[in-house]
């Protein structure tokens, strides 16, 4: 199946998995670097950038296949120490870095001159337009449906990708509501040159997180999330559970950030996937957990959506058309 995009990065299956706090680590990536998909591994997940190197070198030591390294940019009081980190991406030869949050103005052309591959992440066709005028190689556009920051616009995945592949020349993939073959044959015939997955991906048998975490995912329908931060307009798809609520009841009270910090704080979050207790803390999840029941490995996943996808493809739509053109004749 090939794509726009799996000519760009040198993968065979148009499908990716996408940076995501506390999950996206070594074994993770290697194993989807293994089913011939693309891995991200998420730098500010390590300590410190030294860390990053040692995680980087970790997948290497697990896989001979192209992974890349995710660099989402937030604005801070004390920022993490972002030019480090990239240089830890730049002298290790990663081949591709997937940008979030922020511009990533300041960090392209130092990923450029080292021959480095930028996908940057956008939820809007505008910041998407932007992202591309300044030059970065490929683009994630994540639908309102995704987990983490859907941004201000609520706008889904149906319109946002064809009015994304209307504007964009350059490839992109789809992101937010896609965890089996029926998502990428819809995200190809949207516009789109592959998907791009998180959910999915942290309830697979190599995700580091504790198994009450990837239970959950399993049991959850689509109304299972929360949308937190709704009033600062910094919104955030997150898990059901006790905190969310809370957040959500104190901030439609009037309550300010600094009334749920700590409620929301980071370290609790993390918390979460290593002890396995929900309740805990913050921790995001898509509407897509859904369409998640089960929790194989990394190459069954990734095999299984390529292969539902071909039968769709082959099977169903092709009797469709044919039997279109039987009609017409």
């Amino acid at each position: 199946m090939r794509t726009r995009f799996t000519e760009l990065f040198g993968v065979t299956h148009p499908v990716v998995q996408g940076g995501m706090q506390w999950v996206g680590r070594a074994p993770l990536v290697a194993a989807v670097a293994n089913a011939i998909a693309l891995g991200f591994i998420t730098a500010l997940t390590q300590p410190t950038p030294e860390d990053l190197r040692t995680e980087i070198r970790r997948a290497r030591e697990l896989t001979d296949r192209p992974f890349g390294v995710n660099l989402t940019i937030l604005p801070a009081i004390t920022p993490p120490p972002y030019a480090e980190y990239r240089q830890v991406v730049i002298d290790e030869g990663v081949p591709v870095v997937e940008t979030a949050g922020a511009n990533p103005v300041e960090h392209l052309e130092h990923f450029h001159s080292a021959g480095i591959k930028v996908i940057h992440k956008c939820t809007s066709v505008r910041h998407a337009l932007t992202a591309q005028a300044l030059g970065v190689d490929a683009l994630s556009v994540d639908g309102f449906e995704c987990a983490g920051h859907p941004g201000e616009d609520d706008i889904p995945g149906l319109v946002l990708l064809p009015a994304a592949a209307d504007a964009l020349e350059i490839p992109f993939i789809a992101s937010g509501g896609f965890a089996d073959g029926r998502g990428l044959v819809a995200a190809l015939a949207l516009g789109a040159d592959g998907i791009n997955m998180g959910t999915r991906f942290m309830a697979t048998v190599e995700s580091g997180i504790h198994q009450n975490v990837k239970d959950r995912l399993v049991e959850a329908g689509e109304r299972d999330t929360r949308l937190i931060f709704r009033q600062l307009r910094n919104t955030a798809r997150v898990a059901d559970n006790a905190v969310s609520r809370e957040v959500v009841e104190r901030l439609a009270a009037g309550a300010a950030f600094e009334d749920v910090r700590e409620l929301v704080a980071g370290v609790r979050g993390a918390k979460v996937y290593e002890t396995g207790d929900l309740d805990h803390g913050i921790w995001t999840a898509g509407m897509v957990q859904a369409l998640v029941r089960d929790v194989p490995t990394c190459a069954e996943l990734v095999s299984r959506i390529v292969r539902e996808a071909e039968e769709i493809i082959g099977g169903r739509l092709a009797g469709m058309a044919q039997a279109v053109v039987v009609a017409g004749s």
